[in-house]
């Protein structure tokens, strides 16, 4: 093969590529907000996105918003996060396994613990879908994604592409949830 049938066969998969991955990561299915139970932010940074739940609860949507803090517990500024006064309950927990999976178990355990129907979950764009998996697979209530805006530049959206369709792969291979912890 020479070396231009191989630019060409390879411009041609990495569009198949961007095509197949637009809807899922650059412009998931976001859902309309509706009051619910909770707000659950997953964890990750940019720490905008802990603020923009927070934002949503004292909105009026949720009485709740629950934190993942999944930057790990020494972190100093989403400590400060999480002892935030605010109009709403606020709560974080440390997820175990430390993965989007462990998230949704415990987003399964707290609606089991609190009676949650329905809970607005909130992630960066790239990911909602796989999140969306995930969390139904381990809450049998209602889920409502929310985005927070994302902005990134070409080499993050790619790494996006890379990562969350390894995620996804991992999720399907893995898909049996267990809650972490009795309530």
């Amino acid at each position: 093969m020479t070396s231009r049938r191989l630019v060409v066969a390879f411009t041609a998969l990495l569009a198949v590529v961007i095509a197949a991955g637009w809807p899922v990561y650059v412009h998931p299915q976001v859902d309309p907000l509706e009051p619910a139970d909770a707000v659950v932010v997953l964890g990750g940074e940019p720490y905008a996105r802990f603020h923009y739940g927070i934002d949503l609860a004292e909105s009026g949507l949720a009485p709740e918003v629950v934190l993942s803090n999944s930057v790990g517990p020494d972190d100093v500024r989403m400590q400060q996060i999480c002892d935030g006064d605010y109009s709403v309950t606020v709560s974080c927990f440390l997820p175990d396994p430390y993965s989007t999976k462990g998230e949704a178990e415990e987003i399964a355990a707290l609606a089991e613990e609190k009676h949650w129907h329905h809970v607005i979950v909130v992630t960066y764009t790239p990911h909602l879908s796989r999140a969306r998996f995930i969390v139904e697979q381990c809450f049998s209530g209602r889920v409502t994604m929310a985005a927070n805006p994302t902005s990134q530049n070409i080499a993050e959206w790619a790494w996006s592409y890379v990562y969350q369709t390894a995620g996804y792969l991992k999720a399907a291979l893995d898909s049996e949830c267990t809650p972490t912890r009795t309530p």
